[in-house]
């Protein structure tokens, strides 16, 4: 359900372009984020900081698109989330010598420091790469290829999600109940 609630608000941007303008379907965006932040609040009580943060730029930014009449608005607004998200992570971890990624999910993961500081560098550069291939895509292509590439451009998150998965499972040492099972068998 989590990720069908995340790909909510794209999923209608996509449909609204297609049946109307790049306009209208900034207007739907807002309105379908809008909707989404209240439906996870409800849920869990409380909103996530990169839930808030994406909530704050599709209503700036969608805001800026529908009032001076320019998409350009709208199409670099993922390039400024990936690029804040990247220096975020950078910040934190090479200058305050904190690992953000740990302080977010070290209570649900339990990996070694070194693979911490590893999962934070794959997350810098990931940030920095979607950061600029939108900007590319935005700066180079048409409206409509970028709404398309924003749909079919989901690849990338998925992949690199599931990548970080199979990391994270790779480096979680065992716990005390696993040696006992392997002991037992």
């Amino acid at each position: 359900m989590k990720i069908a609630l995340d790909l909510f608000p794209i999923l209608l941007f996509f449909a609204a372009y297609k049946m109307a303008s790049i306009y209208e379907a900034t207007a739907v965006l807002m309105a379908a984020t809008v909707v989404q932040s209240l439906v996870m609040y409800r849920l869990d009580g409380k909103l996530a900081t990169m839930q808030k943060v994406t909530l704050a730029l599709i209503l700036v930014f969608g805001s800026l698109t529908l009032f001076l009449q320019d998409d350009r608005f709208i199409k670099y607004k993922p390039t400024l989330l990936y690029g804040c998200m990247a220096l975020g992570l950078f910040v934190a971890q090479f200058v305050f010598k904190k690992n953000f990624l740990k302080t977010m999910l070290g209570s649900q993961v339990n990996l070694p420091d070194p693979n911490w500081q590893t999962l934070s560098s794959a997350w810098i550069a990931y940030c920095i790469f979607m950061s600029t291939l939108n900007a590319y895509v935005a700066y180079s292509y048409s409206t409509e290829d970028w709404v398309n590439f924003k749909i079919w451009g989901y690849v990338f998150p998925l992949v690199f999600i599931v990548g970080t998965g199979l990391y994270i499972a790779k480096h979680v040492p065992p716990t005390e109940n696993s040696i006992k099972d392997d002991a037992a068998k």
